[in-house]
């Protein structure tokens, strides 16, 4: 930093300034003292800083699934949204829920001197695990969300679901049957009871239910069950991937969607515009998701100790695959 002062002819404390953004800068300073750092390809010593701040200005990220697309949305969006607040983040994926799988990734993440760990995985077991999990630093959850819930930030997936069913309903459909994500997941779960009281609200029975994994083999297998039943006319699917899979297997079996069989997915991958017909769907805001959850995190290094839970509601994307019954 020395080095870089003597270039551009200032001194130590306006590089410091230029390197945190400060504004009390010139514009012809901050040039200046750019150009030098640029040409002794200066790079600040975090090791350093840390020793005299005692900030490591590092957020520490678990997740899980990542070859799935709600997991690798989230913690993309959680990535994004650290760095435009300041801070490098780094991830651990974990294979498994054991407790000594998310222990061994919470010591690697506190080995680099994290200021706090947000945590993305939806399952009931690794969510039980999380709470016992006892950290020097706030924990924030952003997945598998309930409502109450304290230290976390996460989409109404239930209210999703239920803007997708009340849909068909609304189109006048009846019994809307149902392809499940592993209930293991608690969005999964959460998804199921959203179509559950959509009826309920209706004062409708709902339609089959059928299980699914999340991939599109699990709906490919579900869509020639529903194939065969002529008493549905519209499927609520738990995600997109099944959604593809089971619209597949409709259009193997001759069945014509959205006249005979309307369907929704969950989700609004990039994919679902371009399918035919194109999949009407619900989004989630992935985005605003990591910028809540930041926002979240600072609030909690800030010494807020029970910030209130933040569910963020979905919309529904409305294109080709969901009609009236009977209309083409």
């Amino acid at each position: 930093m020395a080095d870089v002062a003597a270039a551009a002819g200032v001194s130590h404390q306006t590089v410091s300034r230029v390197l945190n953004g400060s504004e009390l800068v010139r514009p012809e300073t901050r040039t200046r003292v750019l150009a030098a750092i640029a040409e002794l390809g200066y790079r600040r010593n975090n090791a350093a800083r840390l020793l005299v701040t005692n900030r490591s200005h590092r957020i520490g990220m678990i997740s899980a699934h990542l070859v799935l697309h709600g997991p690798s949305m989230i913690a993309v969006s959680v990535q994004d949204a650290g760095h435009k607040a300041g801070y490098d983040v780094s991830l651990v994926a974990v294979e498994d829920f054991s407790v000594q799988s998310l222990r061994n990734a919470l010591d690697r993440l506190l080995d680099e001197a994290v200021e706090a760990i947000v945590v993305a995985v939806a399952h009931r077991e690794a969510l039980q695990q999380v709470e016992s999990l006892d950290a020097p630093v706030p924990i924030i959850v952003v997945q598998g969300v309930t409502e109450g819930q304290r230290m976390a930030v996460g989409i109404d997936q239930e209210m999703g679901a239920r803007i997708a069913v009340e849909h068909l309903l609304d189109l006048g459909h009846r019994h809307v049957a149902h392809v499940t994500g592993p209930l293991e997941w608690v969005e999964a779960g959460q998804r199921r009871t959203g179509w559950q009281r959509a009826h309920e609200d209706r004062h409708v029975l709902p339609g089959p239910e059928l299980a699914g994994d999340w991939s599109p083999g699990s709906g490919y297998q579900a869509g020639l069950r529903i194939a065969e039943d002529p008493d549905v006319t519209a499927v609520f699917v738990a995600n997109d991937a099944m959604a593809m899979g089971l619209m597949y297997a409709l259009h193997e079996k001759g069945r014509d969607i959205p006249g005979e069989i309307s369907v929704v997915g969950f989700d609004n991958v990039p994919e679902a515009r371009y399918l035919w017909p194109a999949l009407t769907t619900i989004d989630q805001e992935f985005s605003l998701l990591g910028r809540r959850a930041v926002e979240l995190t600072l609030r909690a290094l800030d010494g807020e100790t029970d910030p209130s839970t933040q569910l963020i509601r979905p919309d529904l994307v409305l294109r080709d695959s969901a009609r009236a019954p009977g209309e083409r």
